[in-house]
């Protein structure tokens, strides 16, 4: 790409940052998208390819396939973890660990938000978040391996550890996957096993707050919890997990209150989200305000104060209330693209305005929740609303026949067909038979992978 047109570099291949790049096509600018694992993935799904139900192809995609017809729009696999603002610099680093720079005019800040431990990163090594494919793929392997584990052991306490999850979270990630897990232990799996009955397997949620999905109205989030009960899932309400280790969980009561013990070999953590530390780096040499999360301080327009040049869109984008939500990061994107193009038409740029479609989520088949404006919708009506849209949203045509065929084979025979997980099997130290080590799965320190 020549030097003469101003170039315009995105963070993170994301809802944002691709539907920004895809709003340049045709546009006199060069662009650059950055993005740590050069493929688009499609988040609210994860849980579903977590619990066997898609593959890994159906929820996302090559970004240079995606942008193939694109001849402006230039995919580069790195991590952003440096920025000069002065020489509108963003240094990257290849998977090698050797780095590259790439010099910008205008720089898109689409770089997401990645699990929050809240200071207690150590909990990663036992809790894997719900944030990328190697998170859906970690939780695929440790909730279908403690079945196949659970079978191998006498009846007791060891095998009573393997059939219980733990859910730290009452957002719609954590009522989703406990909902999964409760469906697969009574649907997918219950006629698989001989030593064990899956159906027994116990699902716990725990929240600080006092009901589940608090960005829903209440009705329906009562709904929903009327769901997670009748399928078996045992809910905590004002309580916080304060230890994770390899046999169990201790879980505090937000008051005054004894501590309580729980023997699981399975937790997953979706208590809370950061932002990435390439972020925060930014924010810092910009001169940038940040919420406790993070979060940049942005204008009307979404730019940095002070800097014109760059914009921060998604998750990361600290104004107004603005949600975490897919949709706002698409809007966002848009947004961005559009000043950008209006600078270079000699145009006045627009304030951003979000435009919230609604919120959906997923209990189990045929129980959903769907809520857009005065519309609320649950059971059948919701869950047929929520399937709607996340196929509308889903990038590529292929994807969404391929979904949408999974999904009808799913409901006419209770199976699951992307079960499968791995285990190491070379031998090699450095892949491990088994992901009881700490050391093996250690917290990444670094950005989330949408960066």
């Amino acid at each position: 790409m020549g030097n003469e047109r101003p170039r315009v570099v995105i963070i993170g291949g994301g809802f944002g940052g691709l539907f920004c790049a895809r709003r340049f096509r045709g546009v006199d600018v060069d662009v650059i998208l950055l993005d740590r694992a050069a493929c688009h993935v499609f988040q609210p799904l994860l849980y579903q390819c977590a619990t066997g139900t898609l593959s890994i192809g159906q929820i996302s995609r090559s970004l240079r396939e995606e942008l193939e017809h694109h001849p402006n729009v230039q995919t580069l696999l790195g991590e952003a973890i440096r920025l000069d603002s002065t020489a509108r610099r963003v240094t990257a680093r290849r998977p090698d660990d050797t780095t590259f720079d790439v010099d910008y005019d205008y720089l898109v800040i689409a770089a997401g938000m990645r699990q929050s431990y809240f200071g207690h990163e150590e909990f990663a090594a036992w809790a894997p978040g719900m944030k990328t494919l190697d998170d859906a793929l970690s939780i695929r392997r440790r909730v279908f391996a403690a079945f196949e584990i659970a079978e191998t052991l006498p009846p007791g306490p060891d095998r009573d550890q393997w059939l219980t999850f733990a859910v730290a979270g009452g957002g719609p990630t954590g009522v989703e996957l406990a909902g999964q897990i409760r469906e697969l232990a009574t649907r997918a799996l219950a006629n698989e096993f001989h030593s064990i009955q899956p159906r027994e397997a116990r699902v716990l949620l725990f929240d600080g707050g006092d009901r589940v999905l608090k960005s829903f109205a209440p009705a329906l989030a009562g709904r929903a919890q009327e769901t997670l009960v009748n399928l078996g899932v045992e809910l905590h309400f004002g309580v916080h997990v304060t230890d994770v280790r390899r046999d169990g969980i201790t879980v505090s009561p937000k008051g005054a209150g004894e501590k309580q013990d729980y023997a699981t070999r399975t937790v997953l953590w979706t208590a809370g989200v950061e932002a990435v530390p390439f972020a925060r780096h930014a924010a810092e040499v910009l001169g940038a305000q940040t919420d406790r999360s993070g979060r940049i301080t942005v204008d009307p327009d979404l730019s940095v104060p002070g800097h014109r040049e760059v914009f921060v869109i998604g998750d990361l984008a600290g104004r107004d209330g603005l949600p975490g939500v897919a949709e706002n990061a698409m809007q966002g994107g848009l947004h961005a693209a559009a000043c950008i193009r209006r600078d270079v038409g000699g145009k006045r740029r627009k304030n951003y305005r979000y435009r919230d479609l609604g919120s959906a989520a997923y209990i189990s088949r045929g129980n959903a929740l769907l809520q857009a404006g005065p519309v609320k919708l649950a059971g059948v009506g919701g869950w047929l609303g929520w399937g709607f849209i996340h196929i509308a949203f889903l990038t590529g045509v292929r994807n969404r026949f391929s979904t949408v065929g999974t999904w009808m084979a799913t409901i006419a025979r209770a199976n699951r067909s992307d079960r499968t997980f791995i285990l190491g099997g070379s031998g090699h130290p450095e892949e491990p038979y088994t992901w009881e080590s700490p050391v093996h799965q250690s917290y990444n320190a670094g950005p989330d992978k949408s960066a």
